[in-house]
């Protein structure tokens, strides 16, 4: 049996014996069709909303070092992050009053 593992960076790695044998080609989120096209750089959202890497992790909910990695290229915002990103492009208020919001109890 092959046991495969995707990596953070997605890369698909073998593993035999302990050790890492890549699969496919090792793609960066820039090579990767549409991914930053479609979706402004990071770092420009949070200018345009005027707020430091640790009030817009904060606003998001997500840890600033994440932030910092989508802003600096080590990492791609995937997902429902990508999803939320791309909805703050477009109405950056509406969604930060949504997420300030604290839930009714049910």
């Amino acid at each position: 049996m092959r046991r495969l593992r995707l990596k953070a960076d997605g890369r698909i790695v073998e593993l035999l014996d302990g050790q890492e044998f890549p699969l496919a080609p090792a793609m960066t989120p820039a090579a990767l069709p549409g991914e930053t096209a479609a979706l402004p750089a990071v770092r420009d959202l949070r200018r345009r909303a005027c707020l430091t890497q640790t009030e817009f992790a904060s606003r998001l909910g997500v840890p600033v070092e994440t932030i910092r990695n989508w802003e600096q290229g080590k990492r791609a915002p995937r997902g429902p992050a990508r999803a939320l990103l791309a909805v703050i492009a477009h109405s950056p208020e509406t969604v930060f009053a949504a997420l300030a919001t604290e839930p009714s109890p049910a």
